[in-house]
């Protein structure tokens, strides 16, 4: 197994350890392996030692990377997990299994309307912007839950809304990390006791996994300590 394969078998030891302290099941936590900068080599290396989802940032370089990829399609899972602006929806309805990064209504409307008709439906996360910070993406908490309804109105054969994603502020230590994780796991339960039927939160990094799997995480998006530093 080559170094990519022992790094993730390392996060997944971590996951797991984080799953038994938080009395969860660890095979209800994914592990999204962020490819973003990577080569396509680097994203073969990882399928052959059992990672089958991947997330990228940027949309061109992940559709370069997709083509380059596709006698490995259907077998791998691509998750778009940067900032969507509304010219490269098309582009990505066709190509992306999973959208996290969604926050405003015009861009799910646009992938459900482009999501091509023979593939199954796209699966979409909405993201919170839990730490308000200005320079972040996101839809600000008290907006969520009109978008939330919203976007579960749109036609379900097109898209499904699975849930919320967030990019925390880094913290230093586990109590201050669990804080915005914790948030972001309200705000998906005050969506569900409000009609809704929400089972994702895609959430934590490789600095900060452990607080989010504590939190409820069911994805968790680890980049460099897998692929290392970019």
């Amino acid at each position: 197994m080559g170094s990519i394969g022992s790094k993730r078998q390392e996060v997944k030891q971590r996951i797991a350890a984080a799953a038994v302290t938080a009395g969860r099941d660890a095979k209800s936590i994914t592990l999204l392996a962020v490819s973003k900068t990577f080569p396509a080599d680097a994203v073969r290396e990882a399928f052959a030692a059992g990672q089958r989802e991947f997330g990228e940032n940027y949309v061109q370089e992940a559709l370069a990377k997709i083509d380059a990829l596709a006698d490995l399609r259907p077998r791998i899972e691509w998750h778009l997990i940067g900032p969507l602006q509304s010219n490269k929806t098309r582009a990505v309805a066709a190509a992306f299994d999973w959208v996290h990064s969604v926050d405003r209504l015009k861009i799910a409307e646009r992938l459900a309307g482009q999501r091509p008709p023979e593939l199954p439906p796209l699966q979409l996360c909405l993201q919170v912007n839990v730490s308000g910070e200005a320079s972040k993406s996101g839809v600000a908490p008290a907006e969520l839950p009109a978008l939330a309804q919203a976007v579960a109105a749109l036609p379900r054969e097109r898209i499904v809304l699975r849930g919320l994603m967030a990019i925390p502020e880094p913290a230093a230590d586990v109590e201050a990390q669990r804080a915005p994780h914790r948030a972001l796991r309200e705000l998906l339960e005050a969506l569900n006791a409000g009609g809704l039927a929400l089972d994702t939160l895609s959430m934590g990094m490789s600095a900060d996994l452990e607080a989010a799997v504590a939190e409820g995480a069911t994805i968790v998006r680890v980049g460099t300590a897998i692929f290392g530093t970019r």
